[in-house]
């Protein structure tokens, strides 16, 4: 017979053994609560954005992403955006944003991460950071402006570690992704078990790059007060910009006037 300590004893394994086994669930399938793809191919450029083009993208390890470039609509500047998108949609979704840069002087490279907008792969974060080496790669020689939004903040300050850009604009930039996540998910140890890191605080801190921050003043997703950490962290001179009532995916924060002004006064004036 069981005395008192074994009949507490086999309940508290089998909790035990539960516990562990959703662990292990979490550990191997994270990255569906991370990356949301939309994959299906958005088409071709022109139809999306007059004058644009559709460009492939070849990453080191071997595949071939599509991807859109947009050249500049108004007096051009000689600078090159690389535009670096969040954990969802693809690179339709961006197309206001490469517009109204175009409209400023500004060409732009809209990526889409591989097992997004048609793409094969899987995402992973090193994968992501072949993706953008990639599309820096494209753009070749001359200055070249980094855009990270929300998750793509990730990826082009790990760029820029390697090849510090012309100047880095991070849009609702988290301080790393275990950091965000453990806000939405507070009982679980997401600082443990994730395998993707993105730690923007600990890039910017070692990049002297002029970087402008913009983020919502009520964003939901990834909050405000680490927004405004990483500006603080950052190296170089910083500008930032709050856009008061702004939640994560408000259209302001796309396109909104407040952000691209914020980038036009960062960057020099076009070419006369």
């Amino acid at each position: 017979m069981l005395g008192k300590a074994g009949v507490i004893v086999k309940p508290v394994l089998v909790l035990l053994v539960i516990v562990a086994l959703l662990m292990l669930l979490m550990w191997a399938f994270q990255r569906k609560l991370i990356y949301f793809p939309d994959t299906e191919d958005p088409g071709a450029a022109h139809l999306a954005i007059a004058g644009a083009r559709d460009v492939t993208l070849s990453t080191e390890d071997g595949l071939e992403l599509k991807a859109w470039f947009v050249p500049a609509t108004a007096n051009d500047r000689g600078i090159r955006f690389l535009v670096a998108h969040g954990n969802g949609g693809n690179r339709a979704g961006r197309a206001p944003l490469a517009e109204a840069l175009a409209a400023q002087g500004f060409s732009v490279l809209l990526l889409d991460y591989r097992g997004y907008g048609g793409n094969p792969g899987s995402p992973t974060e090193q994968g992501l950071l072949l993706d953008a080496k990639a599309a820096l790669t494209f753009l070749g020689p001359g200055p070249v402006v980094y855009f990270g939004e929300s998750l793509g903040t990730g990826v082009v300050t790990a760029l820029a570690l390697e090849h510090p850009p012309a100047a880095l604009i991070l849009r609702s930039p988290f301080t790393s992704l275990p950091d965000a996540g453990a806000v939405h998910y507070p009982f679980l140890p997401v600082r443990l078990l994730a395998r993707d890191k993105f730690p923007v605080a600990d890039h910017v801190a070692r990049l002297g790059v002029p970087t402008v921050v913009v983020y919502g003043s009520d964003d939901s997703i990834v909050p405000a007060a680490q927004s405004r950490e990483v500006a603080k962290r950052a190296a170089g001179p910083v500008t930032v910009v709050e856009v008061k009532g702004a939640d994560h995916n408000d259209r302001v924060l796309l396109d909104g006037p407040e952000l691209i002004a914020a980038v036009v006064s960062a960057l020099p004036a076009p070419n006369r």
